[in-house]
């Protein structure tokens, strides 16, 4: 029997993708270095074989979003939408599209497109592909009411999760959900988080409901009863070096939420032989350290990005089974600007999301 692709990929009744149609987009962007976000439109272009389009409810703000509006990494081009913390519903889907549905509410995080066909993707490791596509890098992202994705990286949300407090999942979430799967985090772990932010909120929900025995580190006394509520077992004012001298040897990983320097030596002094000390926030300096703080104790210092496509599954999946959920502030996308400002104050808390009224 003969094969045919155009039969077996057609959609002839749903009229949900009408090639090569493009699509009139409205947003927010930043026209350059930390300017304020201004209304933007801009045509999509049609929507690839294999993508779908997201009619965007809510974004969550990160602060990556920040980062790049300012070009802290040297990639940022403007016209600059941001907003990679993308929840919505499906409204088009490329003839080649698979596992999502029109009507589907589904997530999008910082990735929103790999090749697909190299070892790392052929592993199951999309997010290391040296080709993936971020959301806000070389293309507009969800600070609109309508944003493009590649249907592998477009994730369908339990019925469990509220899609006003899912987006932060996209990003914060799986940045720390990522090493407790990807480096064999066990229950029988005593974890410490350093930084109780929008990251760092989660990790804590994240380690507790894993079995853990979790350790908050702050420099502010103001968070303790959140962080025990959120699921720390102890508070740690990573200032006090009597509080941090009682740790010593005793934390068996540590996940660094934080994009400032911090006193690392006295930090890996916590950390159990074998112990990791793991980054997930980017820290901009150099971490000046000695070989002697690692060798006698065989410790390790490493990084990750946010996860794959796989990964966040699976986090989306495990906060439906055990109620977590961001802590959230809720603005209107057209408050954008106020948003962000709250969010450079160090108000936020613990994440923001914006909310689409923009039709």
């Amino acid at each position: 029997m003969e094969f045919s692709w155009e039969e077996e990929n057609s959609f002839p009744d749903s009229g949900a993708y009408a090639f090569p149609m493009s699509t009139l987009i409205q947003a927010f962007a930043a026209t350059g270095r930390g300017q304020p976000l201004e209304a933007f439109e801009y045509e999509a272009g049609p929507l690839g074989a294999e993508q779908v389009e997201i009619a965007v409810t809510h974004c969550g703000i990160c602060h990556s979003d920040l980062s790049m509006i300012d070009n802290e990494w040297g990639m940022s081009h403007y016209p600059l939408v941001p907003g990679h913390e993308v929840v919505g519903v499906v409204t088009e889907i490329g003839p080649a599209a698979k596992r999502v549905q029109i009507g589907q509410r589904v997530g999008l995080g910082w990735y929103s497109g790999s090749c697909m066909a190299c070892s790392a993707c052929l592993s199951g490791n999309h997010h290391l592909c040296a080709q993936a596509e971020a959301t806000i890098v070389g293309r507009h992202g969800g600070f609109s009411n309508k944003v493009h994705a590649h249907w592998a990286w477009t994730t369908p949300l339990p019925d469990a999760l509220d899609s006003a407090k899912a987006g932060p999942l996209f990003c914060g979430g799986a940045t720390v959900f990522n090493p407790l799967v990807s480096l064999n985090v066990k229950p029988t772990d005593r974890v410490g988080v350093i930084g109780i932010g929008g990251l760092g909120h989660m990790a804590l929900q994240f380690l507790n409901k894993w079995g853990c025995e979790v350790t908050a580190f702050t420099s502010s006394d103001a968070k303790r009863d959140e962080a025990l509520q959120m699921g720390a077992h102890q508070v740690v004012n990573s200032r006090d070096s009597n509080a941090m001298g009682r740790l010593r040897g005793s934390l068996d990983f540590i996940v660094s939420t934080v994009n400032v320097p911090l006193d690392w030596a006295a930090i890996l002094d916590t950390l159990a032989p074998t112990g990791r000390l793991h980054l997930v926030g980017a820290v901009l300096e150099p971490i000046p350290l000695s070989a002697f703080a690692l060798i006698p104790g065989q410790k390790a210092i490493s990084g990750s990005p946010v996860g794959s496509p796989t990964l966040a599954s699976t986090m989306v999946d495990f906060c439906a089974r055990h109620g977590i959920a961001p802590v959230t502030e809720h603005f209107p996308l057209s408050r954008v600007n106020d948003a962000l400002e709250h969010l450079r104050s160090g108000k936020a808390r613990y994440r923001i999301v914006l909310e689409n009224d923009l039709g």
